[in-house]
């Protein structure tokens, strides 16, 4: 009875997926738009998954697949549809364990899928961070030589937006919509400092409210700037390549747990299948995971080099 249910659950979240995340989108003809209340020829379907997208939308809000989450990731899409293929994905997780196992392992490879999730969008945006920190050095030569063309701050930076590459481009237009509907442009810099992590930034961002108050040559001191987190930036790349051996043990001493358990359960699934049939075992499972809390910490602080 339970595969049923888990083999039907996971049918309905496929096709939760393709109707709302994958559905094609039909564009306004002239005629909708003067329709006074909208387009009436939707099917209950449709009406259905819009409506549950909304929600959704609303739901997510500032949680851990908020959009400010998945903007950081560099995703550009809803975060309904995010939670959408989490839940789909923790559907098949779970039926694939109660097919290698039991119910308890059904339910330890359903949880996997959010966590897995919020450590992509983590992995995802530390890469974008690290990338807009690498970039950050010839971006500064772009905007000082926007500045000595005779442009103001904005439209140097706009200037560099269109010509830096992915993840600059698309902070440095984030900066200049900002400004031109408003938004102080120290305010901006800071905020874009703050999302990115990036103390390198945040020195430029000073350096422009610092001449915007008692003047001077703005591009002169962007490039002594731009010298000293060029320099910053070769520190950074020599730490890391003297500290990637012990990173590197930290992530095989961490994954060589679950590729262990995963090799029991493909090789005899009744020898590990001990652990989520008796209470024993539970309690083995949450102390084995604390320990793996506590060793993960303890590796990620002598790896983790501050700067």
């Amino acid at each position: 009875m339970i595969p049923i249910a888990g083999f039907t659950f996971c049918i309905g979240a496929i096709l939760v997926v393709l109707l709302v995340i994958l559905k094609p989108r039909t564009s306004a003809v002239p005629t909708a738009r003067r329709r006074p209340f909208g387009n009436t020829s939707r099917s209950a379907l449709g009406a259905f998954t819009d409506s549950t997208v909304a929600v959704l939308d609303r739901t997510v809000g500032g949680g851990p697949y908020s959009r400010s989450k998945l903007e950081d990731a560099g995703l550009r899409m809803p975060p309904s549809n995010y939670l959408i293929m989490v839940i789909a994905a923790a559907a098949v997780l779970g039926l694939i364990g109660q097919l290698l196992g039991s119910a308890g392992l059904a339910v330890l490879f359903a949880l996997a899928a959010p966590v897995g999730a919020w450590a992509l969008l983590a992995l995802l945006a530390d890469r974008r961070r690290s990338k807009f920190d690498q970039q950050l050095g010839d971006n500064i030569l772009l905007i000082a030589g926007g500045l000595r063309a005779g442009h103001s701050v904005a439209a140097a930076i706009d200037a560099a937006a269109k010509e830096a590459p992915a993840p600059s481009s698309e902070e440095f237009a984030r900066v200049v919509n900002e400004v031109r509907i408003g938004r102080d442009l120290q305010a901006s810099l800071a905020d874009t400092a703050g999302r990115m992590k990036s103390e390198d930034f945040a020195w430029i961002g000073q350096a422009i409210q610092i001449n915007r108050e008692v003047g001077g040559d703005l591009a002169e001191v962007l490039d002594h700037v731009g010298e000293t987190i060029r320099e910053r930036s070769e520190i950074k790349a020599q730490v890391k390549a003297l500290s990637a051996e012990g990173k590197l043990s930290a992530i095989i001493l961490m994954a060589l747990p679950f590729g262990m358990a995963l090799m029991l359960m493909l090789v005899n699934p009744k020898y590990i299948g001990v652990l989520t049939t008796h209470v024993l075992g539970w309690i083995m499972l949450g102390v084995g995971a604390v320990m793996m809390v506590i060793g993960g910490l303890w590796m990620r602080k002598i790896v983790q080099i501050k700067f």
